[in-house]
């Protein structure tokens, strides 16, 4: 017992590190880490049930444990996203001191304590197994978790109910005996895999969130220069295997200098964040779309063939051409666009010849979309295949 609370009080050091760290995108953990705390007291004040009254070390320690293990359930509810269960939480422990402050005090009855503190603790545990199995992620951590949370849930509705039907010598944890040595040291294990199994989910969410910070702009939500070089390289790959087109667009907000000079930089910034979801919301869900810095978006379409790219870079043009909604200033794009020339092109050249159409137009009067020059030729060629095929 006593390495077990050391253990608990570890890791809510280590949880509220990551919380202090995390709290925006990890949520949850400083309920986890109040609760670990608070397993900790109770596991004080039970040792010190020979040398307090009752009501001050048993009371206090059913108490604090009851307090701890619903604040498990409130970050749980956090964790993946939902309202935590307040008033639940504040009826079941009400509930639950006042069946043992009743029990213990008033009318002492071990066996109806325990069952009163078990089935309180089980709506807990069961609560949080729900919740991994309705929200939590098909992965093996959330299955690992669930599945320690549903164990415990079934152990202490066990423990409640052979207190109610074989009375509370069957489950009294003070008296030295096999039952209640391997109660005790299942419950002291179950402590410290719950917490790993929590940490184990948190953990899998950090991945996730690094991963995606390494990727993302964070401003836009879009893939970075990286996250794009590595679809890019997947498409390719396709294109090797499949021969289809891949077409790119080199998109640039025109004079986006002097919207940052007139209205600020954080407008600007709600400007770029604006013509990144109006270009994702004009693409294919096989379609990406990624900032390469400052007010330059780059669009990569696999199976896309030049002359129907040029119909979506046109519809990202018109629809910067409609009224916001969000009091922005208005702005337009320039865009070039470019079709992969053969699989032996690497990327930086697909760029290069993109920028070049994307020059051209800026340099032909902007908010408008041009084509290089080979794709010019792979639209034509397509034009003229379909016109023979009409004949």
């Amino acid at each position: 017992m006593l390495m077990t609370t050391l253990m608990c009080g570890a890791m809510s050091i280590v949880m509220f590190s990551v919380y202090r760290s995390f709290r925006r995108e990890v949520h949850g953990l400083g309920h986890w880490s109040a609760g670990l705390l608070l397993l900790v007291l109770a596991s004080f004040l039970f040792n010190m049930r020979d040398s307090w009254p009752d009501a001050v070390a048993l009371l206090g320690a059913n108490t604090v444990l009851m307090l701890g293990i619903g604040l498990s359930m409130l970050g749980t509810e956090k964790f993946y996203g939902q309202g935590p269960s307040l008033r639940c939480y504040a009826l079941a422990c009400g509930l639950g001191v006042a069946g043992i402050a009743w029990w213990l005090l008033v009318t002492p009855d071990f066996s109806r304590r325990v069952a009163v503190f078990s089935f309180i603790v089980f709506f807990f545990y069961a609560r949080q197994a729900q919740l991994v199995f309705a929200h939590g992620e098909r992965h093996f951590s959330s299955f690992f978790f669930g599945a320690l949370m549903l164990l415990q849930a079934c152990v202490v509705l066990l423990r409640g109910g052979m207190a109610l039907w074989h009375g509370g010598a069957s489950v009294d944890l003070t008296v030295a005996g096999t039952q209640a040595s391997i109660y005790l040291a299942v419950a002291n294990f179950m402590a410290l895999l719950l917490t790993v199994g929590f940490m184990t989910v948190a953990t899998r969410r950090l991945q996730t969130i690094l991963e995606r910070r390494s990727t993302h702009d964070p401003l836009t939500q879009v893939l970075n220069r990286r996250g794009f070089g590595d679809v890019y390289e997947r498409e390719k790959a396709n294109l090797r295997r499949k021969g289809q087109p891949l077409t790119l667009l080199s998109i640039d907000l025109d004079f986006f200098k002097s919207i940052n000079d007139r209205y600020g930089h954080a407008m600007g910034d709600k400007v770029l964040a604006h013509v990144a979801r109006i270009i994702g919301g004009a693409l294919r869900d096989t379609d990406c779309v990624a900032r390469f810095g400052g007010e330059e978006f780059v669009v990569l379409m696999p199976d896309m063939a030049p002359h129907n790219a040029l119909g979506v870079a046109e519809r990202i043009r018109t629809l910067l051409h409609e009224p916001n909604g969000h009091g922005l200033p208005p702005c337009t794009v320039s865009i070039g666009v470019a079709c992969q020339a053969s699989v032996l092109e690497e990327l930086d050249q697909l760029l290069s010849r993109a920028d070049a159409a994307l020059y051209l137009a800026k340099e032909n009067g902007r908010d408008r979309i041009e084509c290089d020059v080979l794709s010019v030729t792979v639209v034509r060629t397509m034009s003229a295949a379909g016109s023979d095929t009409g004949r």
